[in-house]
């Protein structure tokens, strides 16, 4: 009786019959909506190799979605790499005016959240970290790290800082320069409040000048607690490198505690 039964239940419940064709038709729209979805991988739909119709589709994605797109297929990347694109995608959620500058890598573009904007504070006398970080109501951890800098003295070894930017409204009609911070080690779109970039002030981690030896052996005096003669040894053995110097000096310092001699 019980087998009966289950062959019973069996007889009901049948698999669909498989389809005859394989060709899947698009379903219909959603009640109240006139758009179908189109799959991006339905390469025979002629609108998606069509370079006018995909520009068209391109202008109007967001960053995190051109780059997506660009690893489709080498039609989808040539035209989803090009300049005018990224530019258009990058200044449209903050609205920008302008983007001068051309990125070293294709992965700046990648990337467009306020984490990627800094404002540009050309040093005066009297300036510190602190004082900067209330000027522009941010944290002093936030400019320290943003400036690969260890201590607070290292402010004195530069002619700028960049300034994380806290109200996205700074950049609404503004233009930003995409450019490559010597001291940041890193790519920034830096914003400029008052005038434009100047090549001077973006100079490279070693001394260029007496006056910037000047600073950076000052800077070393205070973060080693030094004589004038230490501080100019131990960045002579260190090729100017103001960061290799203080290394030095921190590991002769280690050696003479467990040797006894401090």
């Amino acid at each position: 009786m019980l087998w009966q039964q289950r062959r019973e239940n069996d007889h009901i419940i049948q698999p669909l019959p498989a389809p005859a064709s394989l060709h899947l038709e698009t379903p219909p729209p959603k009640h109240g909506s006139d758009v179908a979805v189109l799959s991006p991988m339905d390469y025979d739909f002629e609108a998606l190799a069509c370079k006018d119709v995909l520009r068209t589709i391109f202008e109007a994605l967001p960053l995190a979605d051109l780059a997506r797109a660009a690893c489709v297929c080498r039609l989808w990347f040539l035209l989803a790499s090009d300049r005018e694109l990224q530019t258009r995608a990058f200044r449209s959620p903050w609205k920008l005016k302008e983007v001068v500058g051309n990125p070293s890598s294709a992965a700046f573009w990648r990337e467009n959240g306020l984490g990627r904007f800094a404002i540009s504070h050309l040093l005066v006398r009297g300036d510190s970290v602190a004082s900067l970080a209330v000027k522009y109501s941010v944290q002093v951890m936030d400019i320290k790290r943003l400036n690969n800098m260890m201590s607070d003295h290292g402010i004195y070894s530069r002619e700028r800082l960049l300034i994380p930017v806290s109200n996205p409204d700074l950049l609404i009609g503004g233009t930003c320069y995409i450019e490559l911070d010597a001291y940041a080690k890193r790519e920034v779109a830096v914003i400029y409040l008052e005038g434009g970039p100047d090549p001077k002030v973006n100079c490279p981690n070693r001394a260029s000048s007496d006056q910037g030896k000047r600073r950076i052996i000052d800077s070393l005096k205070r973060s080693m607690q030094v004589d004038d003669g230490t501080a100019q040894y131990y960045l002579s053995i260190s090729d100017g490198d103001p960061r290799a110097a203080l290394m030095e000096f921190s590991e002769d310092l280690r050696w003479e505690r467990q040797a006894g001699l401090a």
